[in-house]
């Protein structure tokens, strides 16, 4: 078993991303690093290290315990780190969102949306929902 392996390999077999590709990109957007230090896709990382996600507007903090290079199951993966993220930040969604707005409405007859129409959807989610945590990086 190795004792080093990629930052990316890894988040993706312990599933914390649902592809490798997902969690090479935010890599290379600087979601993840170690302490201060933004780690590009091919860093390496090793037992004991501290890393931070910043995932779907929540900032994970994760402790590696177990060096894996293949997609396990659930049930595997969460044994190879513990989630040290603050009840705070795992409680934002729902302090965030619990009682401050009503359900999305369509008009009767519209049906489902179409596979285009939920892609404008979700990015307008994700445009309002990160639009805060925008304006924060801008400001540091």
């Amino acid at each position: 078993m190795p004792n080093k392996v990629r930052v990316d390999k890894w988040l993706w077999s312990v599933r914390i991303f649902k592809t490798r590709s997902l969690s090479t990109t935010m890599c290379k957007n600087g979601r993840i690093s170690i302490g201060d230090k933004k780690l590009k896709p091919s860093a390496l990382i090793s037992e004991g290290d501290l890393l931070s996600v910043h995932k779907e507007g929540f900032q994970l903090t994760l402790k590696v315990l177990k060096i894996i290079e293949k997609r396990v199951g659930a049930p595997i993966a969460v044994t190879c780190y513990e989630n040290l993220t603050p009840e705070a930040e795992l409680n934002k969604y729902k302090d965030w969102f619990i009682g401050k707005g009503r359900a999305e409405i369509r008009e009767k007859g519209k049906g489902r949306p179409t596979k285009r129409e939920r892609r404008e959807i979700d990015d307008f989610k994700e445009e309002y929902l990160f639009q805060d945590l925008w304006s924060e990086e801008d400001e540091n």
